[in-house]
């Protein structure tokens, strides 16, 4: 299932991510400033680490959605769960939208998503993880609700 948004004047499609989205996944990990995948757990400009990402979207233990401008991925949002851990009703967030679609309200809706499909997969606690330094994301999830907890020095 799709659905077709318009953001600052450019048409996205939002859907979940298919294996045939690799490539695309790959273009636009590339795409996007090193600094800003920092606070990912895993390098997504890796193969593995795309092929596991869609793994886990098929069995479940991923939630994730893409954004496409035509055949281009702008921007990603995934809520992962580790099922067999202690703290399996604590899901993990991860937002992450290209440079040239920012602050058009893509983030916002992507994270909503996130956020509903976790709590409908029986989450409890959600955690997210950025750099200091980016106050849009910080802004985005602090306006949904999250508060700050640690930070991490260097």
């Amino acid at each position: 299932m799709s659905e077709t948004h318009s953001f600052g004047g450019t048409v996205i499609t939002i859907r979940a991510p298919e294996p045939i989205d690799a490539a695309a996944m790959a273009r636009f990990a590339a795409s996007v400033p090193a600094h800003d995948l920092l606070f990912l757990a895993r390098d997504i400009r890796q193969p593995k680490v795309v092929g596991a990402w869609l793994k886990g979207q098929h069995e479940g233990t991923i939630a994730s959605l893409i954004a496409l401008d035509g055949e281009e991925i702008v921007a990603t949002v995934a809520a992962l769960s580790d099922r067999l851990s202690w703290s399996a009703h604590v899901w993990d967030l991860r937002l992450l939208v290209g440079p040239t679609m920012r602050g058009k309200g893509l983030g916002r809706q992507l994270l909503d998503a996130a956020i509903t499909a976790a709590t409908a997969a029986g989450a409890t606690k959600l955690t997210a993880r950025m750099t200091p330094d980016q106050a849009g994301a910080i802004t985005l999830f602090e306006e949904c609700g999250f508060r700050a907890e640690a930070l991490l020095r260097g």
